[in-house]
């Protein structure tokens, strides 16, 4: 008795995304390597950008893209990667960590990072500094010289001291655009708050400057690292997504490696690095489906603005956001992009 199998095709109803600004890459292999970065998102217009400073943005996302991606053509760590693209993000102005960083409420500088490595899943963050030149080189050092994950404040300014990482004095990271930034906001929340009765409006300044890395390695060895000044005119030692391991930062080699950057009480709340890596350990999504249903639907529901990078252990790339633009950039090779806008 012959037996007949007759198939018939199945077809797969992916959720609907606003927004398709993945610059996802689907390797057919396994690359040597692969770098993303990004410098914040947020209201990022083209026509409120000067050509010069869009030509400056572009020029120092694609230096942090060579010094990383050169450590790894190198055969260097995926954690030497993330660490020096970060350390120079940090150190260059335009963007809002180490010395571009925004000022508080009260007119301090007070820095956040957290870095991950994907082997496994030690992670180290810092919050609320103000001496520390390079952030992510106090994160790190907190993942390999103490027992913790999270140091604070003074506590995580003596640890840097007793390490001998680089310390500045506050003044050292004061530009007068993010001064400026804060005079504007002070005044216009005190003209809106009756008089004696000045509470901190909500944070309007859109820019959320965060700077962020995701590398793999030769090895297939993921890590992520994230450092931000977080928002203009914060208060009470505010601490948001960054240093907050499963939040802002998320690194394991069974799956992915994400940095985030936007509004970070809601990246907080719905675990959005982790989620990117759960969906895809757990539910079985690929890279690009995990992060654009967390980023394109979960995140604009819920009303959180921002977005992310990652990269897989499979060197798939994707950056989606659901903002105007977002500093972004990739490289692997033979492969290299660096973008703002929404319509790149």
């Amino acid at each position: 008795m012959k037996l007949f199998v007759r198939f018939f095709p199945v077809l797969l109803l992916l959720p609907f995304c606003k927004n398709t600004n993945t610059e996802t890459t689907m390797p057919t292999q396994r690359p040597d390597y692969a770098i993303a970065i990004h410098g914040g998102a947020g209201t990022i217009r083209k026509s409120d950008i000067t050509p010069e400073q869009e030509a400056g943005y572009r020029a120092a996302l694609d230096t942090a893209l060579t010094i990383g991606e050169t450590i790894l053509k190198n055969g260097g760590m995926a954690l030497d990667a993330v660490t020096a693209t970060i350390a120079y993000l940090e150190d260059n102005p335009l963007f809002n960590a180490g010395r571009g960083a925004v000022f508080t409420h009260e007119g301090r500088n007070e820095h956040d990072a957290s870095i991950m490595d994907g082997r496994n899943q030690m992670a180290g963050a810092v919050g609320g500094v103000s001496i520390v030149k390079n952030p992510i080189r106090l994160a790190r050092a907190i993942m390999e010289k103490s027992p913790h994950v999270m140091l604070s404040g003074s506590g995580a300014e003596q640890f840097a001291i007793e390490n001998g990482l680089d310390t500045v004095a506050p003044s050292w990271f004061f530009t007068q655009r993010r001064w400026d930034s804060l005079q504007k906001v002070l005044e216009k929340e005190k003209a809106q708050q009756p008089r004696g009765q000045l509470k901190p409006s909500r944070f309007e300044d859109q820019k959320f400057g965060t700077v962020g890395c995701v590398v793999l390695d030769k090895n297939g060895n993921l890590a992520a690292g994230t450092s931000t000044g977080g928002m203009t005119n914060k208060r009470w030692n505010r601490l948001g997504d960054t240093p907050v391991i499963g939040a802002g930062t998320y690194a394991s080699n069974d799956g992915c490696a994400v940095s985030c950057t936007g509004h970070g009480e809601y990246f907080i709340r719905y675990a959005v690095a982790h989620d990117v890596w759960a969906r895809m350990v757990y539910g079985g999504l690929s890279l690009e489906d995990a992060a654009k249903q967390i980023v394109m639907q979960k995140l604009v529901e819920k009303g959180g603005e921002g977005g992310l990078i990652a990269v897989d252990k499979d060197g798939n790339i994707a950056m989606p956001f659901n903002s105007e633009g977002m500093y972004r950039g990739f490289a692997k090779p033979g492969e290299r992009q660096v973008l703002i806008y929404q319509t790149e």
